[in-house]
């Protein structure tokens, strides 16, 4: 039994006995890959039988309890489940290794994954359905110690995931700036952030903020199961490499082409060839905008950098309040210069999460929320960066310039920043203070 669901025959009948009006637990229904390949259990009877229902068992668990990530990792003798909920990391339960191993290659089958190949690195898209809700799992599988794979389970609930860049948290004013941007038909539009940080959701809000009506759209890169609407379809063979297809789409005239990540120097001087003819949008492993111009510069030499940059944005999740027990106070007015917020400000908002851990003497702590399971918070909303290179910001890209430098300058061109965005927040009563400071605070 993982995480307290599930019965064995015998108990279910025992309860059943004690409590008729007592409802079992409906698990989890995977209802396919999506990339159409159908899950042989025929074949793969034993690992079925192994692995089916404890798969059910976890996912089910992430799911009632909000999680936007599940991964299995193996230790020793042991695999170590663990939930992220609203990005905060919860330890979950210990599995024997074969139960592991049962549930990893369970799920890597039902996703449509090579079950044989556990030496590369495996992702795939699998539709699920819970209590009327529907799903999508994005299941990645990497190689680890001694033929072992760690699987890590994205999850989007297709009932709240954000699909239009006002759903993600684009204001009127960024959106706009987005499209301007784009409209110039040049240059690379990159945006910047680590695993969990929301990058990929604002590479495809970017993507989606052109308007297809004017402009001709390619996808040419992995879109991790989203359906991205009115691109145009390019005709290409599997053997085409990364050059052979963009001179398709330039030859096809393409206004905007979306590309994978360019990850090392040969593929970014493939994009960076065209980039006076046409906007590439893609995303790039950075901690923040600023950051991703200069470990761009690297990739590919200050020159091309400075001369290829069009854009820079970047995200971070913050974790918003929750409605039903989120608490009201006054502010003092010195805290509010200091931070930058105006003095008319009469009432912010924290989580009652932080006043639980303090209950008053000789009391017991409140029964925690039930929306948000005592947390004080639930579900997040993105605050973006971007910045533009100006003629002066190319400049000092040029000359190799030092972070200082190009940060100080980012600041005179009025950059919009994920400390101003943060703070609109706040004043909106949609997050914290205290939320605030963590999400800027360094990971350890």
């Amino acid at each position: 039994m993982i995480f307290g669901f599930g019965k064995k025959d015998g108990d279910s009948r025992k309860a059943d006995d004690e409590d008729e009006e007592q409802e079992e637990l409906d698990y989890v229904l995977f209802q396919g890959a999506t990339n159409g390949r159908e899950a042989d259990l025929g074949t793969n009877a034993r690992l079925a039988q192994a692995g089916l229902i404890p798969a059910k068992e976890l996912v089910t668990d992430a799911l009632l309890r909000r999680a936007d990530q599940l991964r299995i990792e193996p230790k020793g003798d042991r695999s170590l489940t663990q939930l992220s909920i609203d990005g905060i990391a919860y330890p979950g339960s210990r599995l024997s290794k074969q139960q592991g191993h049962a549930v990893t290659q369970m799920l890597k089958l039902l996703a449509g994954l090579d079950i044989q190949n556990r030496a590369k690195p495996q992702s795939g898209g699998l539709r699920a359905e819970l209590q009327g809700t529907k799903y999508e799992l994005w299941v990645v599988s990497a190689p680890v110690a001694q033929g072992a794979e760690r699987l890590t389970v994205k999850i989007r609930n297709l009932a709240i995931a954000p699909k239009t860049p006002e759903e993600v948290g684009f204001s009127k004013e960024l959106k706009e700036r987005v499209r301007e941007i784009t409209s110039e038909k040049k240059g690379i539009f990159l945006a910047c952030g680590g695993p969990g940080s929301g990058v990929s959701t604002t590479t495809f809000a970017i993507l989606r903020s052109v308007d297809a009506y004017l402009y001709t759209i390619f996808v040419l890169g992995d879109l991790q199961g989203r359906e991205i609407p009115n691109v145009t379809s390019l005709d290409k063979s599997e053997n085409d490499s990364l050059p052979t297809t963009l001179d398709k789409a330039i030859r096809a005239e393409a206004d905007v082409i979306y590309v994978d990540p360019p990850r090392d120097a040969e593929t970014a001087a493939a994009v960076l060839k065209w980039q006076a003819d046409v906007c590439f949008i893609s995303e790039f492993p950075a901690a923040d905008a600023l950051s991703g111009i200069s470990q761009f510069a690297k990739l590919v030499g200050n020159a091309k950098a400075a001369e290829g940059l069009r854009a820079v944005m970047s995200q971070r999740l913050i974790r918003l309040l929750c409605n039903k027990c989120k608490l009201a106070y006054r502010p003092n007015p010195k805290m509010l210069a200091k931070i930058g917020l105006p003095p008319e400000t009469k009432t912010l908002y924290r989580s009652a999460s932080l006043q639980q851990q303090k209950p008053a003497p000789g009391e017991e702590p409140p029964e925690p929320c039930e929306a948000c399971g005592g947390t004080g918070y639930f579900g997040r909303s993105a605050i973006f960066e971007l910045a533009e290179m100006s003629e002066e910001l190319r400049k000092l890209v040029a000359a190799g310039a030092g972070s200082q430098e190009i940060k100080a300058q980012a600041r005179k061109d009025n950059m919009i920043t994920l400390q101003h965005e943060g703070l609109k927040l706040v004043v909106q009563g949609k997050t914290s203070l205290e939320e605030l400071q963590r999400i800027f605070q360094p990971k350890k």
